[in-house]
């Protein structure tokens, strides 16, 4: 009798856990099905580039998995029963709806933005935590005069990178940065200052301990009453976990994510492991792991070698997940990073100028590598269906 393992989402997490999972299960009774609404893979942490007007590498999961045994199925996750141990899949192209039954299930759905219940914000702001999102800003942005002002709301890592991503692309427009706090306050002392000075050389206007109130078609309002002029607003405050986990059984956190254990296995149902944004997992110094692919890549290798440990009968291996650094892009020539302890608090060191820049590049294509190669240390055998599968492909364009 066949094990079957529904893997739901295929972003950094998703599609790493099903990718380790098909090196460490290569066996004839147990079935790998990932389950994504796209059929390519989207560089979540590149989306400010894309919103810039840049353009990035397409990635089609059925290059990627190849030959490993991973099936793809494309398709809106509509619902889990976590009693019943199904999903409820609405294909991509149509109405029709498929129930998948699963033996063991590797939630990771991920995140998307989070408005904050601010007034306007849903109707007027746009978000670049997902593609569609990051293209309907990239046609705003093409579509604006010079001198036009764009405010972008969070001075998060999202923030700083999209509002120094947007001011080099267009220096022509009048770019401010609306912040909670001060500018940088979690960063060392050398973190704050060249993130001061390349905010001051890209002409970015920064509003300090601002809190954004309202968004309105032509700009937002302010805690203290203030009006910043917006021809375009750009909200990236925080993220929020996809609703589905809400509609199940799961014990959940009261923001929605679901509660694991050190193997990333649910506390409350042992068949169903959550990765990545979806699941909360405490890190070093007894403190949750923040929303981030440091955080999840991790995670999705802790979930796949316990599922494959569980299902073989040996023993559980433990990933020691921690922090060491955050990695922030400012444009494209300039770049921080910030070297934390272990439990995600910044130390007195950090890397900055173009060598930071490509250091940050490197990050990201090395987690772009390591999700487009998950055949990289197969049995042989696998590896030879991959070989072939590539050869054919080629063959068969060479004649078309």
């Amino acid at each position: 009798m066949q094990h079957r393992i529904v893997v739901l989402g295929a972003g950094y997490t998703g599609a790493v856990a099903a990718g380790r999972l098909a090196k460490r299960l290569h066996r004839e009774d147990v079935t790998i099905t990932l389950v994504n609404p796209e059929p390519d893979f989207v560089e979540r942490v590149r989306l400010h580039q894309l919103a810039a007007g840049q353009d990035l590498r397409p990635r089609p999961f059925g290059e990627m998995f190849a030959g490993t045994g991973v099936e793809l199925k494309l398709g809106a996750v509509t619902a889990v029963d976590v009693d019943r141990k199904t999903v409820t899949v609405t294909a991509a192209n149509g109405p029709e709806r498929e129930e998948l039954a699963y033996d063991t299930l590797v939630y990771a759905l991920g995140s998307g933005w989070n408005d904050g219940g601010v007034p306007g914000a849903a109707a007027h702001a746009h978000e670049i935590s997902s593609r569609p999102g990051a293209l309907r800003l990239r046609d705003r942005l093409a579509a604006l005069d010079a001198g036009r002002p764009v405010v972008v709301v969070g001075a998060g890592l999202t923030g700083l990178e999209a509002a120094t991503e947007i001011a080099e692309a267009r220096p022509d427009l009048d770019v401010a940065l609306a912040a909670r706090g001060a500018l940088g306050d979690w960063l060392s002392e050398k973190g704050r200052t060249h993130l001061r000075k390349v905010v001051d050389e890209l002409g970015i206007t920064v509003h300090e301990h601002t809190a954004v109130t309202a968004v309105e078609a032509d700009g937002v309002t302010t805690a203290d009453g203030r009006t910043i002029p917006a021809e375009i607003t750009v909200w990236t405050t925080g993220f929020a976990v996809h609703p589905i986990a809400q509609a199940t059984a799961l014990e959940l956190t009261d923001r929605g994510r679901i509660v694991v254990d050190t193997t990333m296995r649910s506390v409350s149902h042992p068949d169903v492991y959550a990765v990545g944004d979806a699941a909360m997992a405490m890190g070093p110094g007894d403190r949750p792991l923040r929303m981030s692919c440091a955080s999840g890549v991790p995670m999705a290798w802790q979930a796949a070698d316990a599922i494959a440990a569980r299902l073989a009968g040996t023993k559980v291996p433990r990933v020691s997940i921690g922090y060491s650094q955050q990695c922030i892009s400012l444009g494209r020539k300039e770049g921080l990073i910030q070297f934390v302890t272990a439990d995600d608090r910044a130390v007195d060191r950090a890397l900055t100028g173009r060598v930071a820049a490509f250091y940050k590049e490197l990050i990201c294509k090395g987690a772009a590598w390591s999700v487009a190669n998950p055949t990289v240390g197969m049995p042989s055998r696998h590896r030879r269906v991959v070989r072939q599968e590539t050869r054919s492909r080629a063959r068969a364009e060479a004649a078309a």
